[in-house]
């Protein structure tokens, strides 16, 4: 019964709003008592009803009454709080399994509310308020409520640790710096802390910065995501158009020749057919003379025939068929072959634009191109299979392993002509034209030009026109026994690098990278070309004619 009369006492001593102990207490016309703030928050609320009223008995009050401290209440509130009354703490308010339980309080235990990192314990608000109210306690360091306190207790020596050791990382107390950290670098764990605060607020700094920058980033990049859609549907919407127009003049060109071969084929039918009938119509009449001139030389009046026999002049003339031409006709076979001529056009045509057309949909790239592979395992991550076109090759040399190895003859090789064929130069191109990354290694004997070329090169002509290096649109490493050097538009560029048989190709077209390397044990970097590449790549090789047998293979 006494618990339950002191329960009362402090139901008779709270605010009817906040349900605690009135602070500031202030009692209004209607006698019901609150705390200041708690009245002035609830009045506030009102002000725009211009009426203000009892929370509890709903009385109201025009104008808004002016607050006055109750110096009675107030006293009996700092009373009861030194006498130390408290209400039964809820049942949220003791500690569970996962919480930090008040070290002072005995049987069940409350939740604490702060940590004291200089004793070593936790409090409750009941057992905290010695710490606020004493001078010497309020100068310990509270902090939220931790588990982790034990932690910071020597293991050897039962003593606060309140030094950091920075020769051992560690934290220490006064009795490791007097025996086994003693003459180590040490300060006080508030300087450690200070200064690894300062470091990590730097790092949140740069955190923060690279957060701010790669939103930005992300930003931007949504923004191109979006662009890349609308240009790629706009430029699909053109380009379907740009192919409908060429279907629909090759239909329309289709058309018209069908209608130009009817056409004809009707004028020359009537033509035939006129003649035919003329033709016709005189064997009808030669044969009624031959049948008159039958009846006449059976006649037996020697005076009659004479009579009627007509001069032989006379049947001798010009007949229709003797107009006609015999001949070997081709008809409209030479219209087919014209035909045939312009569909081989068109496909050489769509074949080289083609490559163009890949080229400029491959270099849309909106990222930053990627870094060259650092190993010879991340370069053959990107390795290309490379056959010789024969088409191109110099009579001199012969393509034997697939296409894939040339060597220097000392006869000329029986090719065929053809445009694409080097006539002054022992060279020859790829089949394949290259674009994106790609990654082939040459094996070579002998003195070796290894390459990478447009395919619009000129097969003939000055040095400067045709020989890879020694024009713009080629370039070439020049591969000695023993030493290298590299040329491009015929400036030539020494190099120094251990020398090897075997030659690695690295190119990335988008980035208008070209690397050669030497390749052995390791891999060295010879060369690297940092340029734009305007059109598809071949590669290339030229053989010098210093030794028949020299030979270049793509391994």
């Amino acid at each position: 019964m006494a618990q339950k009369g002191v329960q009362l006492d402090r139901e008779s001593f709270s605010c009817s709003i906040c349900l605690d102990l009135l602070k500031d207490p202030v009692t209004i016309p209607c006698g019901h008592s609150y705390c200041r703030s708690c009245i002035k928050g609830h009045w506030d609320a009102e002000d725009h009803k211009g009426i203000h009223s009892c929370p509890q008995c709903r009385k109201t009050f025009t104008p808004r009454p002016v607050l006055e401290k109750s110096t009675l209440l107030a006293d009996l509130v700092e009373q009861l709080k030194k006498t130390g009354l408290r209400a039964a703490p809820a049942d949220h308010c003791y500690a569970g399994a996962e919480d930090v339980a008040c070290d002072v309080c005995s049987g069940r235990k409350l939740k604490a509310a702060k940590s004291c990192l200089s004793c070593l314990a936790s409090y409750c608000e009941e057992h905290l308020q010695p710490h606020y109210d004493s001078a010497p306690l309020r100068k310990h360091k509270l902090v939220e409520p931790s588990k982790m306190l034990q932690e910071n207790i020597c293991s050897d020596h039962d003593e606060v640790m309140k030094i950091f050791c920075r020769t051992d990382q560690k934290c220490i107390c006064y009795l490791c710096l007097m025996d086994e950290h003693k003459g180590h670098d040490t300060v006080s764990a508030a300087a450690e802390r200070t200064e690894r605060q300062r470091e990590l607020e730097g790092s949140r700094q740069q955190i923060q910065q690279r957060i701010q920058d790669a939103e930005k980033d992300v930003k931007l990049l949504q923004q191109e995501l979006e662009a890349i859609h609308r240009s790629a549907d706009k430029t699909e919407e053109h380009s379907q158009k740009i192919f409908s127009q060429l279907i629909r003049l090759l239909q329309k060109r289709s058309s018209d020749v069908k209608q130009q071969i009817r056409s004809q084929q009707e004028a020359e039918g009537r033509r035939v057919k006129e003649l035919q009938e003329k033709l016709e119509q005189e064997i009808t009449e030669l044969k009624r003379k031959d049948a008159e001139l039958q009846q006449l030389s059976h006649t037996e009046d020697h005076s009659q025939f004479l009579h009627s026999c007509p001069s032989v002049a006379a049947l001798r003339g010009a007949t229709h068929s003797s107009s006609i031409q015999i001949r070997p006709l081709r008809h409209f076979e030479d219209v087919t072959a014209a035909v045939s001529e312009l569909r081989d056009k068109l496909q050489d045509i769509l074949r080289e634009e083609w490559a163009n057309i890949s080229l400029r949909v491959a270099e849309v790239d909106v990222l930053l191109p990627q870094p060259e592979p650092t190993s010879r395992a991340g370069f053959l991550k990107y390795s290309c299979k490379i056959t010789l076109d024969p088409n191109t090759a110099h009579r001199e040399l012969l393509l034997s392993e697939g296409s894939r190895k040339v060597t220097l003859m000392k006869q000329l090789q029986s090719y065929s002509a053809h445009p694409d064929r080097f006539t002054d130069c022992s060279q020859v191109l790829s089949r394949e034209s290259l674009t994106g990354r790609c990654y082939w290694e040459v094996e070579m004997r002998g003195g070796v030009a290894v390459a990478v070329a447009y395919k619009n090169i000129s097969r003939a002509g000055s040095v400067t026109e045709c020989v890879f290096g020694s024009n713009d649109k080629s370039w070439a490493l020049d591969c000695y026994p023993n030493s290298y050097s590299f040329r491009y538009n015929n400036i030539e560029t020494s190099i120094s690098g251990p020398w090897s048989s075997r030659v690695g190709v690295y190119l990335d077209h988008r980035a208008g990278i070209l690397s050669f390397y030497s390749v052995s044990g390791t891999m060295t970097l010879l060369h690297r070309v940092q340029t734009t590449f305007t059109q598809p790549l071949c590669a290339g090789i030229r053989i010098y004619s210093f030794s028949p047998g020299d030979s270049a293979e793509f391994v």
